[in-house]
């Protein structure tokens, strides 16, 4: 149920240019990155946004990638990454350098693989609860991806808990989350017409009711005020 990859290594050069400078250098081409760590100082460095995304469609922020400047290979993980808001475009990398003999905790993409025959041939609904589980690990041995095979999703009800997932996971990296019966996935029966006009035609609640609802709790509030203060002066 794990995915792990194969080693994976980015090139970068020692960023001299700071501050604005970074505008010519992303118009060159590259993006500017911090590489840090326990034990290690803050180191500005410079990559190729090419080169970037191609490791980062590859790595994703969970897997181990080794990034080498000047001759020297630092082991990291992709710690965040700063888009631009409009064009979604990277603006910013942070590379988090880990120990390969201690273990860390990182989240972890879920993705689903296979058909459900309750979806496909009942007509079910498929009902995902989750899109990223925490994973600790040595860097080394963390999965880029976790994958779900929901073809044992075959009747309405059926479900994938926590504790199934831990029982594919194998020994080198481990499941966080502590309530084994909770559930990553399901399938739902879908609603009857009748049952779904009747949900439509439930009465629901409107501004104008929230503002008379908000207005009655106010005038309970100025009332009660009254009557403590009532109540002090005699």
């Amino acid at each position: 149920m794990t995915k792990s990859q194969q080693k994976i290594e980015l090139n970068a050069q020692k960023r001299e240019v700071l501050g604005s400078g970074v505008k010519r250098l992303r118009r060159d081409g590259y993006i500017p990155a911090v590489l840090y760590g326990k034990g290690q100082e803050s180191l500005p460095l410079q990559v190729s946004l090419k080169d970037f995304n191609k490791t980062l469609k590859i790595a994703g922020e969970s897997t181990l990638v080794y990034v080498n400047v000047n001759g020297q290979s630092y082991p990291t993980i992709i710690h965040d990454v700063s888009r631009d808001t409009l064009t979604d475009g990277i603006l910013h990398a942070d590379f988090y350098k880990v120990r390969l003999d201690e273990k860390i905790k990182t989240n972890v993409p879920v993705v689903f693989i296979g058909e459900s025959p309750a979806v496909k041939e009942l007509g079910g609904i498929f009902v995902r609860n989750v899109n990223e589980l925490e994973v600790e690990a040595l860097p080394q041995n963390l999965p880029h991806e976790l994958t779900i095979d929901i073809s044992a999703l075959k009747n309405f009800g059926d479900k994938i808990t926590i504790k199934d997932l831990k029982q594919g996971l194998g020994t080198l990296a481990e499941l966080t989350a502590e309530d084994d019966d909770a559930i990553i996935a399901t399938v739902q029966e879908p609603m009857s017409e009748e049952e779904l006009k009747a949900s439509l035609e439930a009465p629901t609640t409107g501004v104008e009711d929230v503002e008379v609802i908000k207005k009655e709790k106010e005038e309970e509030v100025v009332e009660e005020a009254v009557e403590t203060s009532a109540g002090e002066q005699k």
